[in-house]
């Protein structure tokens, strides 16, 4: 699978995160749902940081566009770490979670609209095979919390594995604890 079926799979994905969420009636399931969001969009974000964007900024035109979805999700990652810290039954929850909602579907349509056109133009289907290769390998070592100011290759390079051991500890004490 490319990079652009990977990452179009999980913007899919995480829509119905969004929706699933949003019509939870069980606190338990809300909750559940909630942490499956902000791992996706984690791992997903850590991905196109390592994978994606650098390639994009060597592209005509390019250095523009990664810029504007690294600051984006920026962005994101700072609501999502709120939201994270406040918890799904919180007051003020449901206030965030639409704006986060917002936030990660414009960024996710501005990739498929500008990010990915310019990808497909410029790169070879082989090309895109083996980054959608490393995408998933990224996936696999990239924390799973959102870690704001780490946006840039190298940042998750050093910071990511580190990052994602305790973040992935921190997921089983919590899965623990909530059974």
């Amino acid at each position: 699978m490319d990079v652009i079926e990977f990452l179009q799979r999980q913007h899919a994905e995480i829509r119905t995160l969004f929706g699933e969420i949003e019509s939870a009636t069980d606190d338990k399931r809300r909750k559940e749902l909630f942490h499956d969001l902000i791992r996706l969009l984690a791992v997903h974000e850590a991905a196109e940081e390592v994978v994606v964007h650098p390639e994009v900024r060597r592209l005509q035109g390019g250095q523009a566009v990664a810029e504007a979805r690294i600051a984006e999700e920026h962005r994101a990652k700072e609501l999502l770490s709120t939201l994270d810290k406040v918890g799904p039954e919180r007051e003020g929850f449901d206030t965030l979670l639409v704006q986060l909602r917002e936030d990660v579907l414009a960024h996710a349509e501005h990739e498929e609209r500008e990010e990915f056109p310019l990808l497909r133009k410029e790169l070879s289907q082989e090309r895109l095979n083996t980054m959608g290769t490393a995408a998933q390998l990224a996936e696999k070592v990239a924390p799973t919390r959102p870690h704001p100011g780490v946006e840039s290759a190298t940042q998750n390079l050093l910071l990511g594995p580190p990052t994602a051991i305790m973040d992935r500890v921190r997921d089983l004490v919590r899965d623990a604890i909530s059974r």
